[in-house]
């Protein structure tokens, strides 16, 4: 987590700049973090719900992306306050917590994430990496202040309970998940050309950038029928575009196709 809120990913957003592209990291390599880094990400999600690695792995992922100047968040595999103190505590700038549902799983979740009196969340300040091993004396202030939380809707249950969700003092961030959202209206196998699907995350959309009580911003991930570039449009402020191995299957695929025919 970078050390003042005029250069956190938190920050970034409060100060009302120009949205921010990401990008996820599912093979937990710490080359491929440091060169999607280099390559002018503004952030990059390192994925435990998905990709194969622990907080173990996600560890050298994370310096990785420190050390090329990108902001980091760390998505934990389930709503789980274990899982969110143990990611937290290796220093990402934010962290996102999947498949919230209700106002009480929202507040779970922020409890989770604050130190006491406010949350549950361990203090350990003097041994762990998010601290800088104890020489950060000014971190507990600091991750409470700069920390950015996001939590993600991706049902039916989720979109109808997002007013009372966004009402959730601690949230930062809604991400829709528009795959899995699909996925539990019975579209799996098309996640992408079903118009009720359309209309509640349109819903969502509309409900979050009109909320009056709380600032919440608003993330997502593109699809092949919604580009980045439309989502901004619709007010997005952060959109992830791209995966890692995504990129890395499209790239061997076209090198192949291009130079093994030559071969034959």
């Amino acid at each position: 987590m970078r050390e003042s809120s005029g250069s956190s990913l938190k920050g970034r957003l409060v100060s009302g700049g120009p949205p921010l592209d990401g990008a996820f990291l599912c093979s937990f390599s710490p080359a491929l973090a440091e060169i999607l880094g280099h390559c002018g990400f503004d952030y990059v999600v390192v994925d435990m719900e998905h990709g194969p690695g622990d907080t173990h792995a996600a560890l050298p992922c994370l310096q990785a992306l420190r050390a090329a100047g990108v902001f980091s968040v760390i998505r934990i595999p389930v709503n789980d306050p274990t899982w969110a103190k143990k990611a937290l505590d290796l220093g990402p700038d934010g962290i996102m917590i999947p498949m919230v549902e209700s106002a009480e799983e929202a507040a779970m979740a922020i409890s989770a994430c604050n130190h006491p009196p406010k949350g549950i969340h361990g203090a350990a300040r003097g041994i762990i990496g998010a601290s800088r091993y104890g020489l950060d004396l000014d971190y507990s202030k600091r991750v409470q202040d700069n920390l950015l939380v996001m939590l993600q809707i991706e049902s039916r249950k989720g979109v109808e309970n997002v007013t009372s969700i966004i009402d959730v003092d601690g949230v930062d961030c809604l991400m829709m998940g528009p795959r899995d959202l699909s996925a539990t209206m019975g579209y799996l196998e098309n996640p992408s050309g079903d118009s009720e699907v359309n209309k509640l995350l349109h819903h969502a959309e509309t409900t979050i950038l009109n909320s009056k009580m709380n600032v919440v911003y608003l993330a997502g991930i593109a699809r092949a029928n919604d580009s980045p570039t439309s989502m901004f449009d619709r007010g997005y402020h952060m959109v992830a575009g791209a995966v890692d191995i995504s990129l890395f299957r499209n790239a061997a695929l076209t090198n192949v196709q291009k130079f093994k025919p030559a071969l034959a």
